[in-house]
């Protein structure tokens, strides 16, 4: 049995790691020549293909070890980094849960990647588009099989940057690479959630692997559970598009069908469900949290049923379907049937990619007439504006996100202007060189100063430090001493006291009181 389970641990890093091998193939490939046009889509197929089928190989053979030895459990392969009490390694948690995931992720990758040849063949993008679906099935499973919260968090970026450029696929349509940066913006906002919960892991556990966080949830306090609870909980509704962060998953539909399937209907749109799954301790031991998971999992059932009944084609009426099955994942979740959740996530998740892949000929076979009015939103005409309107959450996000940011920078741009730049004494509007005539003047000006200046320069250590205390004493005595009156030292006191009240001033709007409130509690906890 140890003899297995050596091998098992030799291997078994290779599940995530190896499509992400084949996308680095492609593109060491696509860059010296080799695999480019349509002429190179067969070496690209076959690393793609072959990078990935030896990845549901290594999964299968993790599953037999699992069915005749017994499940492996954490694993810890090497360690990956240490800086004094920080300490990351390299391990895998393979318990039931992990078993099932992996193999689900594997096996509809697999197929994914197997349709896509056909269907993207002559595409200009073919290997970008092979690399990308490489890295996104080394991410989920890596998402699946990490054993630490840092590994996850690290296939949980990974995927999103695969949404990102897959979504832009068509990175000549403004509208495609538009709803790409809205789609990253948004999950960046809960990998913000994911970021504070990695450092609430190791600030109050002192650890970074799941099955220690799992097994010391009881230790902690309830404020401290709660947070915790709630950090991730951020990162699980953004992920999995959840009210209020729903509308981001029908942005992404600009993608090529193959990737709508296995990110939005079949895979990443689970991440955020799996995650919750996998806290279930944590979670248990926060009941207002439950409590939030089951109020925001039947508003997301509410908003993807209603949004769906207006849809008139079939992507958009499968990504708001899945919008609300994945809403009752959460509400189930919330409700403490984690088990019922889990078969849900399974099985909607291998009936939603056979949809999405079979959309196209579907399409051939249906009536293309114009749908009708549901009778449930005929009878009530300020629900149907809603659902065509998708309940305004774009419109608000925009208000309550988008707007303060933008105000936000502007301020920052402001105060930039009025008060660092004559800090460092630079003009108010820009310090750039805006022609060569601007740099030959200004070259002229630098090489006449240093030939004046020749001859005070300091030579070596003890120079260069006489020369720089010159330089200040003469200030000091320029600015200061020779201002008759004190006049020099209360002009000084003057621009102090007028840059400190426009920091009042921007200050003293409502986004910044927000927060310093929120970093004033960030330092508390």
């Amino acid at each position: 049995m140890s003899e297995a389970n050596s091998v098992l641990n030799a291997f078994v890093w290779l599940i995530p790691f190896l499509p992400m091998f084949g996308t680095l193939a492609i593109g060491l490939g696509f860059i010296s020549g080799k695999n480019r046009g349509e002429s190179g889509e067969n070496q690209t197929t076959l690393i793609a293909n072959g990078t990935a089928l030896l990845s549901l190989l290594i999964v299968l053979a993790v599953d037999l070890h699992a069915l005749f030895i017994g499940i492996p459990g954490h694993i810890e392969v090497a360690q990956w980094f240490r800086s004094g009490d920080y300490q990351v390694t390299l391990s895998f948690n393979l318990d039931a849960f992990a078993l099932v995931m992996m193999t689900l992720v594997a096996v509809i990758s697999v197929l994914m990647i197997r349709f896509s040849v056909n269907y993207m063949h002559r595409e200009a993008g073919y290997q970008r588009f092979f690399m990308i679906m490489n890295l996104f099935m080394g991410a989920m499973l890596l998402i699946v099989v990490s054993g630490n919260v840092i590994l996850t968090f690290t296939g949980w970026e990974l995927a999103g940057v695969s949404s990102y450029l897959l979504i832009a696929y068509v990175y000549d349509r403004p509208i495609a690479v538009k709803n790409a940066t809205r789609v990253f913006i948004t999950n960046r906002i809960g990998d913000a959630g994911f970021i504070i919960a990695i450092f609430l892991s190791f600030h109050l556990l002192k650890t970074l692997e799941w099955t220690e966080i799992l097994a010391s949830s009881n230790s902690l306090t309830p404020l401290g559970n709660n947070i915790l609870a709630a950090s991730f909980m951020l990162a699980a509704i953004a992920k999995s598009a959840q009210v209020p962060f729903a509308p981001w998953i029908s942005r992404a539909l600009e993608g090529p069908t193959p990737s709508s399937a296995i990110f939005y209907g079949s895979l990443m749109v689970h991440a955020g469900v799996y995650l919750i799954i996998r806290l279930q301790p944590v979670l248990e031991n926060s009941p207002i949290i439950m409590s939030i998971l089951t109020f925001i999992g039947l508003l997301t059932v509410l908003y993807g049923f209603f949004s769906n009944l207006v849809q008139t084609d079939v992507k958009s009426n499968l990504i708001f379907s899945t919008t609300s099955q994945v809403g009752l994942m959460f509400f189930s979740c919330g409700m403490g049937w984690f088990e019922l959740a889990s078969w849900h996530l399974v099985l909607h998740a291998i009936w939603r990619a056979y949809q999405f892949l079979h959309a196209p000929a579907i399409m051939h076979l249906m009536d293309r007439k114009t749908r009708p009015v549901h009778p449930l939103l005929k009878k009530q005409g300020w629900l149907y504006t809603a659902s065509l309107q998708r309940f305004w959450l774009d419109p608000f996000a925009d208000w309550l996100l988008v707007k303060p940011l933008k105000s936000i920078a502007h301020d920052t741009e402001r105060f930039d202007e009025k008060v660092i730049n004559r800090l460092v004494g630079l003009p108010e509007q820009t310090s750039a060189i805006t022609s060569i005539a601007d740099w030959e003047m200004q070259g002229s000006r630098s090489h006449k100063v240093a030939e004046k200046e020749e001859v005070s320069r300091g030579h070596g250590l003890a120079g260069k430090l006489l020369e720089n205390l010159a330089d200040m004493l003469f200030w000091f005595e320029e600015h200061l001493v020779l201002k008759s009156g004190g006049d020099g030292l209360l002009k000084l006191l003057n621009i102090i006291g007028h840059y400190l009240l426009q920091i009042e001033e921007l200050l003293s709007q409502p986004r910044y009181l927000m927060l310093l409130i929120l970093a004033t509690f960030v330092v508390i906890i």
